[in-house]
């Protein structure tokens, strides 16, 4: 369970079995960036705003991500505020009977700041899903996170309750965390990674990519695929056009607006993961971080 999966023993005091981790970014944040750029197109302020999207998003065939901003908490107080927003999240999800989920990052619970601190913040947001049947999934972070996001997730499907967490195609470690987290139960959400992995280059990691898809299609799990490169998008559609029944693609909001829309309409499960609250300052500087790179490459995302 929770309870026995944060702590190690070293001596005669209790340390967390995770090391802390001061960087999670692979790139310095512009404040220009944070300040200047129009946060509507990548958030929302409020899970009003959010809500009303979603409803949208829903009548369109595309089911929701919902996923409350708040990085990086250097509290415990500040935790606990976002243990509040996402219980809330997680009652708007039920109270407008909305096709979504919850999206959880581990740093916005108190991971920083404690784990023990984080697994309890966890726990009580977990439970209010569960007890209202609310999809829970969970994000990774930077790689000093990774064993406690995995632990994280482990310690929820060991009482019973589906759980996605998201693995990283630009780490070396990830076929082995694929087998170990299928294995659990857990639905694996491959992504390439926003954060600083072990491979930068483009081409490694969509081949990476491609080779997480080719693990986990043998073993008959349901799983999700959430890029915006429309050469994996290619071969992805082709890959999998006969595991339509297991597969859903995802996407951000604010990008592949056309693709999401045609994805529908050839009978794929997608979703569009909806940022909301009101620090929105890191997301957005990895969105616009990830677009700039795209640019110095002569690439774009999937229309």
């Amino acid at each position: 369970m929770m309870n026995q999966l944060i702590l190690m023993k070293s001596g005669n005091h209790s340390q967390p079995a995770y090391p802390i981790i001061s960087r999670f970014f692979p790139f310095k944040q512009d404040k220009k960036i944070i300040m200047n750029v129009n946060s509507g197109r990548w958030t929302f302020p409020d899970i009003n705003a959010a809500v009303r999207w979603c409803k949208e998003r829903n009548s369109q065939g595309i089911r929701c991500t919902l996923a409350v901003l708040g990085e990086h908490a250097l509290s415990e107080q500040t935790s606990f505020r976002f243990v509040k927003e996402n219980i809330d999240c997680i009652r708007a999800i039920e109270a407008h009977q909305l096709d979504a989920s919850l999206s959880l990052k581990l740093t916005a619970v108190g991971a920083i700041v404690d784990p023990r601190v984080c697994r309890e913040n966890t726990k009580k947001i977990f439970g209010e899903a569960r007890a209202r049947h609310t999809g829970f999934e969970l994000d990774m972070e930077g790689k000093g996170l990774i064993d406690l996001t995995i632990d994280t997730g482990i310690a929820c499907v060991r009482v019973g309750y589906p759980v996605t967490l998201a693995l990283q195609a630009y780490m070396n470690r990830t076929g082995k965390d694929l087998v170990n987290i299928v294995s659990a139960g857990i639905t694996p959400r491959i992504v390439k990674g926003a954060y600083h992995g072990d491979y930068q280059e483009f081409h490694i990691v969509q081949e990476r990519f491609k080779s997480l898809v080719e693990m986990v299609l043998p073993t008959g799990a349901a799983f999700l695929v959430a890029t915006h490169d429309p050469e994996l998008l290619e071969w992805l559609t082709s890959r999998l056009d006969d595991e339509k029944h297991r597969v859903e693609f995802g996407f951000l909001m604010g990008l592949s607006d056309q693709t999401k829309k045609e994805l529908v309409m050839d009978d794929w499960a997608v979703s569009e993961y909806i940022p909301l609250g009101s620090e929105p300052g890191p997301y957005i500087a990895r969105r616009e971080h990830y677009l700039s790179l795209l640019d110095t490459m002569g690439r774009a995302p999937a229309p």
